[in-house]
């Protein structure tokens, strides 16, 4: 307890000295003085961090429950209604979570200025152009109250408030104290807004942008080649015969001149990662297995935080739902999880659900009009106050709407935006009948309406059954159907037109094979359903590396697909290494090459592909890559002029850049600063000797430890202010870009929960995500389950039928109806 206490204070004076980078931007602080208070001050936290078995009168509670909390910290809620199982649950979350509660709706709904203060300005200000307030608004006033998803958001709203109006002066978080600040009481309408918010960070598929910015570049063709509607690798989703080819690539057009009248919108800047947001499942089929039972992993990759941004529980009604998994703490539902029958997971479809529309104004300043078919329709003008701590105005701002969305102006024009979120309902509710599901049908049949974002929902059952469906609205487009342009908003014409049926979804049901995978590569292959659902789709290394391991498998242990999710090899390494030691140069090329060049693929050469922790050759091989990126699309690099396209748009994928290493002759290998003509053998072999050189001199020799995978790379886990004392940052971990447990960039991305679950006479399961249950620092249960989940290890996920066999339980809270004392 002491050791937490006292880096939690550490870190407290450490960002009121201004001493500490914040993930969010801290504005004024309060005085340090009363944050030291014995009485109420941080000191206080540790009281609140460890609890005992307690008897608590609730209000509005229509039967007792029992939540029994194990060691882990997970709680077993066993309740008599669905209403007070939510209840139960959302009390829970806030005394646990409180703080991450009030962070991520204040992210979404705009207001984190009245928290934070002027430093949040330019996030509130995005939230507000997005319209999520308003789509919340709308989104609620169309439900009918008796609607068992409405029920059950506000049970658990009364939880979250039942928790804040009990209060306690140690009970209040750090964050809090630290900000000066109070929790506000929970609404509807921030359940909305945080699934609002999760639509926001899994629509990575806007690839419209990327083209029009490559496009003022090397022109139209170009950019088309670079971000192509299928993938030039195939391995999808839904399996397909040895007859279908897995390299599809077209010829990659040459760079032409810039197209000056694409849309002039700035910079998305930066190298690509693809498993950024990325995820991988798999389920087995009976036949396959060792115990003759159905097995199913999953593993989202998401922004890694302390607090996670799962929150585990396990819910029991009797003749209703006995369920276990994650939540998102806000909404009431297990999000990815297993109950007595059936076990899924998902991975982000990565689907193209919005698309820009330039407009036709009245004026390019101020515009209360735009123009369809030759008729001026009115815009809906809506003015938002930004607020600051003190309840000051930061900023007021009038956000404009078309029929299809938000507006904004880019370049000196105005563009609008239409989403799938905007016209329909974004909450979730279908988990709330997938609880009960007891077969893959059911399963299936319960998320057929689910609206965003779209998840490629994988789902195993008792009976043997696996299937996996691409489930999400998709846009029915005009024309070609395709989504990765800017179109023309002055023509109705170019409206989307409905949305595709649940039939025409991508799909698998107990393939031949005898296993499903996902990883978010595109879902089908261009062969068999050429329907537009995205372009420029995750490079499928992670696809095909767990279908190599199953293949390779007819007897998948539980043990077996823990091991997978932290599998070290990368298919990307291989496929690129074959490349580099020179496949499809001649011999004589290879024999003339330079001292340099021929060192560096002798090291090359001694490595298989691994990105585990000790390996000392993947950073030379990441060293290489990132030169052959950086000279290959030099056409795309920055420039050294004040125009609106001197920063670099985003780099083609690495699926492009492998398809594009079979010609050697491309004009994209020449360099433009050169004026020799160079082919991909005069890059790859300066990639080399650059790669060599500079590891050398940043790493010291070879032989060295400076050459480690984990002395160059780790996992950064930081505290959702990004308080250095409260983070876990600087771990060593097996994994690397696009292996099964990917950690690419800066290491703050990576594999939020794993979970495998077997499904047989009885059902069995583990997981486990970096961090803990509690937010409170000083708790035990703030980051005990990281150590496990750093080693790759899984934890057993207790699931027992009856309160009392929860086994040595950390503690017992009773809740009764009747007013809190």
């Amino acid at each position: 307890m002491a050791p937490r206490l006292l880096k939690a204070i550490t870190g407290v004076t450490l960002v009121a000295g201004g001493m500490a980078g914040l993930l969010l931007p801290i504005g004024r602080l309060p005085p340090l003085g009363p944050l030291l208070d014995p009485a109420g001050g941080v000191w206080a936290t540790a009281g609140a961090a460890e609890f005992r078995d307690r008897t608590i009168a609730f209000r509005g509670l229509e039967a007792p429950v029992e939540a029994v909390v194990d060691r882990r910290g997970v709680p077993h809620i066993f309740a008599e209604t669905e209403l007070d199982a939510y209840r139960a649950l959302g009390y829970l979350v806030a005394r646990d979570r409180l703080f991450q509660l009030e962070l991520q709706t204040r992210a979404a709904a705009g207001t984190l200025g009245e928290l934070i203060g002027a430093a949040a300005l330019p996030l509130d200000r995005n939230a507000r152009a997005l319209g999520f307030g308003r789509m919340a608004e709308r989104g609620l006033a169309g439900l009918d109250s008796a609607d068992l998803l409405v029920r059950s958001i506000r049970a658990y709203g009364e939880g979250v408030n039942a928790w804040i109006d009990g209060l306690r002066p140690a009970d209040l978080p750090l964050e809090f104290r630290l900000l000066g600040k109070r929790p506000t009481r929970w609404s509807d309408a921030r359940s909305v807004l945080l699934f609002a918010q999760m639509a926001l960070t899994l629509a990575s598929n806007d690839v419209s942008l990327d083209k029009v910015r490559v496009a003022r570049r090397v022109g139209w063709a170009a950019a088309d080649a670079l971000f192509p509607v299928n993938s030039p690798i195939q391995e999808p989703i839904q399996p397909v015969g040895d007859s279908l080819r897995r390299m599809v690539a077209a010829p990659i057009a040459p760079p032409g001149p810039p197209d000056t009248t694409a849309l002039a919108i700035g910079s998305r800047a930066g190298p690509r990662d693809d498993d950024r947001s990325g995820s991988n499942n798999w389920a087995v089929m009976p036949r396959r297995t060792a115990a003759n039972r159905t097995l199913l992993a999953g593993d989202p990759h998401l922004q890694l935080t302390l607090p996670s941004i799962w929150y585990q529980a396990h819910l029991v009604v009797p003749g209703q739902f006995d369920v276990q998994g994650v939540t998102l703490p806000g909404a009431p539902w297990v999000v990815i999880g297993f109950n007595r029958h059936i076990a899924w997971s998902m991975t982000n479809t990565g689907a193209d659900v919005n698309d820009f529309y330039r407009e036709t104004v009245d004026d390019r300043d101020r515009p209360t009009r735009y123009r369809v078919d030759g008729e001026w329709r009115p815009i809906e003008l809506r003015s938002e106050t930004i607020r600051g701590p003190r309840g000051e105005t930061l900023a007021v701002d009038t956000v404009r709407f078309t029929h299809r969305g938000p507006m904004r102006q880019v370049g000196g024009e105005w563009v609008s935006m239409a989403w799938v979120i905007y016209g329909d309902r974004v909450v979730a509710a279908e988990f709330l009948a997938v609880a009960r599901a007891k077969t893959a049908a059911e399963f299936l049949e319960a998320t057929r309406g689910y609206v965003a974002p779209a998840q490629n929902m994988l789902v195993a059952d008792r009976r043997g059954t696996i299937a996996i469906r691409s489930t999400g609205h998709y846009p029915i487009r005009p024309a070609d159907g395709r989504g990765d342009v800017v179109r023309d908003g002055s023509l109705s014409a170019n409206d989307w037109q409905g949305m595709v049926a649940a039939e025409y979804y991508p799909f698998s049901l107990n393939p031949e094979r005898g296993y499903l995978t996902s990883a978010n590569q595109q879902p089908v292959h261009p062969g068999v359903n050429g329907r537009y659902l995205g372009a420029d789709w995750p490079s499928p290394w992670r696809a095909i590396r767990i279908n190599r391991l199953l293949a390779a498998d007819s007897q998948v242990t539980p043990e077996s697909m823990g091991r997978f999710q932290t599998d070290p090899i990368s298919e990307r390494g291989l496929a690129f290494r074959e490349v580099l030691l020179g496949r499809g140069s001649d011999s004589a090329r290879l024999a003339g090459a330079g001292p340099e060049v021929k060192a560096a693929r002798a090291l090359l050469a001694e490595w298989g592909g691994s990105y585990a922790r000790d390996d000392r050759r993947a950073v030379l091989f990441e060293a290489i890559m990132a030169e052959l990126n950086r000279r290959t699309w030099d056409e795309l690099a920055p420039r050294d002029s004040a125009s609106e396209d001197a920063d670099p748009p985003a780099r083609p994928s690495e699926a492009v850049l492998y398809a594009l290493t079979a010609d050697a002759a491309s004009q994209w290998w020449d360099q433009v600063a050169t004026t020799q003509v160079e082919r991909r053998d005069d890059i790859i072999e300066a990639s080399l000797a650059a790669a060599l050189d500079s590891v050398t001199r940043r790493h010291g020799p070879p032989s060295g430890d400076g050459w480690r995978w984990g002395a160059t790379h780790q996992a950064n886990i930081n505290h959702l202010l990004r308080l250095p004392a409260l983070s876990a940052t600087g771990l060593e971990v097996d994994g690397g870009p696009s292996t099964l447990s990917p950690s690419s960039g800066s290491g703050t991305h990576g594999a939020s929960w794993r979970m495998v679950v077997e499904l047989g006479p009885m059902v069995r399961a583990w997981g486990v995500y970096p961090g803990g249950q509690s937010g409170n620092p000083v708790s035990k249960h703030y980051r005990d389950l990281l150590p496990a989940w750093q080693r790759g290890a899984l934890d057993t996920l207790a699931f027992p039928a009856e309160a009392t066999e929860v086994a040595s339980p950390d503690h017992r809270w009773v809740f009764r109806p009747g007013r809190a004392r």
